[in-house]
């Protein structure tokens, strides 16, 4: 009888722990039960010839959108469908009350157990929540959304401060079905009770508040300005409505209001030099407070001086060439430890109007390893491991999932991306398996394709095709080491 249900044979284990090694890897069930340097066909049922071939750990893309321009259970199986084909094994969603998404508000108590049945069954990867909270009520059903909601990570919106949202809807509080402002005093609030929850469930993981860091009152009138002196490239007119520091006083302002809380602070896709210089600035000066600064894969892969129009609009904007030069030598110092997609599938139809109507967004979990290989390790430097350490293991640690993701380690999830690092290909629809029409980096060529994605011990992406379905994907209580005993 084989001793294995499934080998990894032949290829370079990329361990974010110790690095590349020449390694065979055991698989029983659905955890890695042994690392050894050589593991017989014979002893495996089922064996994958990783032969020239370099063995990750399956990515956790920790900053994605499901539902939020199309219906959930629709946007749950395409979309998690395209991480697979990426290598991505885990994906860490937000969600939020109001329009869009579910399109209702109530208690979490009530919308919670109704987003986990619509969960269930939709996704091919494995699958948790970041939630956004807009009420006294939310904020005091925290404690009870980590303990037996299995969320360890909230989020708060700059933006949303205004009643006015130029762009985005003319009132906050009809968009989010609320009836009293989110502004900073709410946000004191919901600090100072995430810090106390943290001090709770400090022996088990981290409960921390995700912030975007953009501030609305500036936003406000730099827009308008930008609206007057067009440079006739959109993406540079946008970027110039959102300059980099108004983000840069964002973070700033959210900074004292950790110190004054000791709230555990995750400051979210920082698009500029400025944003992450606030960050290490304010790391710096509030050591008190845990600070992590998460980097995506737009702002490192494009700028503004490409000919990308106004499809490519996201918030934060695209920035210009200087500014990813800087984002990447904040990759490579370790500044930024956690690279993410910030993926929401989003259609031409959806994105239609102009410049300064059409919505943000577009997706890209599945060229998480394809970027941080062709633009990280063959032009920059960027070594294997750390491109492990960036798209799993620090997710996995920063998130509440360590030991059981992000880990090559006998105990740990057998969640692996096989990667051909040489191979060019480039960028279609048809290579990213996702639901949306369009890409920005579409026509570009990248190295560092997965060929081979195994989540929990089972393929579920070979070779250019998809191979399992949606509904092998498992909802993750975090912290781990809260809901998990091994």
């Amino acid at each position: 009888m084989p001793g294995y249900d499934l080998a990894i044979r032949g290829g370079y284990v990329v361990d974010p722990a110790t690095g590349v090694h020449k390694a065979d890897i055991g698989i029983t069930g659905e955890r890695i039960a042994a690392i050894a340097e050589t593991i017989a066909a014979g002893e495996a049922a089922q064996t994958i010839d990783a032969t020239n071939r370099y063995v990750f750990p399956g990515a956790i893309d920790s900053h994605y959108h499901v539902g939020i321009y199309r219906p959930f259970r629709e946007d749950a199986m395409s979309e998690s469908t395209s991480s697979a084909s990426g290598g991505v094994t885990t994906i860490l969603t937000y969600f939020r009350t109001g329009q869009s998404y579910l399109n209702k508000m109530g208690p979490y108590k009530e919308i919670l157990p109704e987003l986990l049945d619509l969960s269930k069954d939709s996704f091919l990867v494995d699958y948790g929540y970041h939630l956004a909270l807009f009420t006294d009520q939310h904020i005091s059903e925290i404690e009870w959304l980590v303990k037996d909601g299995g969320v360890s990570t909230f989020k708060y919106y700059m933006f949303y401060k205004l009643l006015n949202l130029s762009g985005h809807s003319p009132d906050a509080l009809k968009y989010l079905m609320i009836d009293t402002p989110v502004d900073l005093g709410f946000l004191y609030k919901f600090m100072r009770e995430v810090s106390r929850v943290n001090r709770v469930f400090k022996d088990y993981g981290k409960i921390a508040l995700s912030i975007h860091c953009e501030n609305p009152e500036i936003i406000r009138v730099t827009s308008e300005e930008a609206k007057k002196k067009s440079t006739g490239n959109p993406m540079k007119d946008y970027s110039n409505a959102r300059p980099p520091w108004q983000e840069e006083l964002a973070i700033h302002e959210v900074a004292v209001m950790a110190r004054e809380t000791k709230c555990p602070v995750n400051l979210l896709h920082l698009s500029s030099r400025k944003a992450v210089e606030a960050g290490v600035n304010v790391s710096s000066r509030y050591p008190e407070v845990d600070f992590l600064l998460e980097g995506t894969l737009h702002h490192l892969g494009l700028s503004h001086d490409m000919n990308l129009g106004q499809l490519a609009k996201v918030n934060p904007p695209i920035r210009s060439k200087e500014d990813v030069d800087f984002l990447w030598k904040s990759v490579l110092n370790g500044t930024i430890k956690t690279v993410v997609s910030d993926h929401a599938c989003v259609t031409k139809e959806i994105k239609k109007g102009d410049l300064w109507t059409s919505l943000p967004g577009f997706g890209g979990t599945s060229l998480m390893f394809p970027i941080l290989i062709t633009e990280g390790h063959y032009k920059r430097g960027l070594a294997l491991q750390r491109i492990a350490e960036l798209s799993s293991a620090n997710p996995a640690r920063y998130h509440d999932l360590y030991p059981r993701k992000g880990a090559i380690k006998v105990g740990s999830d057998a969640d692996f991306a096989i990667v051909d690092i040489q191979t060019e290909k480039q960028v279609t629809l048809a290579t990213l398996f996702t639901a949306q029409d369009f890409s920005p980096e579409e026509g570009m060529k990248l190295k560092g394709w997965p060929e081979v994605t195994v989540l929990r011990g089972k393929v579920i992406f070979e070779k250019g095709k998809v191979v399992g379905k949606p509904g092998y994907g498992r909802y993750l209580k975090r912290p781990v080491k809260l809901h998990y005993k091994d």
